[in-house]
């Protein structure tokens, strides 16, 4: 008994090493040969400080900016360590008037805007964490970036269609746009 207690420690401190720490170290070194933007959290740069990360919205509410998708994290938006959708159903009360009070403060930010508010402005992606937005969100937006910074809507738009990325292998997924990419585009602008 005392020889099979003492093999399966051996074994058990073992697989905790090489799973536990020689295999992460080791997939993480590759990693940081192969894709280190990736393994470092594909963080954007800017003046050699990072801003965000390409992977984790941000929330933007100075209408010279464009807005983000919704975050369902609570009580911080866009906080990583508590990514989950928001949990509320299509029938639950609660969202539609999270839908409601979205819809209010988009028409407050550009009051002439009467084009219907694309879906993906008002309510949550299911991880609460999404840093693009569809081309119609980003359209919907042009008129009141474009007024607030006194540029034209043709100028904006521009800038939308440049930080535009297309299907992925040119069939999956729709076309989005990197909100942060884009607002940091403006900003040199």
């Amino acid at each position: 008994m005392g020889r099979l207690l003492r093999s399966a420690i051996v074994l058990l401190l073992l697989m905790t090493v090489i799973t536990g720490v020689l295999y992460p170290l080791a997939v993480t070194g590759v990693a940081q040969v192969l894709f280190p933007s990736k393994a470092n959290g594909s963080l954007i740069v800017k003046d050699g400080k990072p801003v965000g990360s390409a992977l984790i919205g941000q929330s933007f509410t100075d209408p010279k900016y464009f807005w983000s998708r919704p975050s369902a994290t609570t009580p911080q938006p866009n906080n990583g360590l508590n990514s989950s959708g928001s949990n509320l159903g299509p029938t639950n009360p609660a969202l539609t008037d999270a839908v409601k009070q979205r819809i209010d403060a988009l028409h407050a930010a550009d009051p002439s805007n009467t084009a219907p508010v694309p879906v993906d402005l008002v309510t949550a992606s299911g991880s609460g964490l999404d840093p693009e937005i569809s081309l119609a969100a980003a359209a919907y937006q042009v008129p009141r970036v474009a007024r607030v910074r006194g540029m034209s809507q043709a100028q904006v738009q521009a800038l939308v269609d440049a930080a535009t990325t297309g299907r992925q292998f040119g069939i999956l997924g729709e076309p989005r746009v990197n909100v942060l990419k884009l607002n940091m585009a403006l900003d040199g602008h």
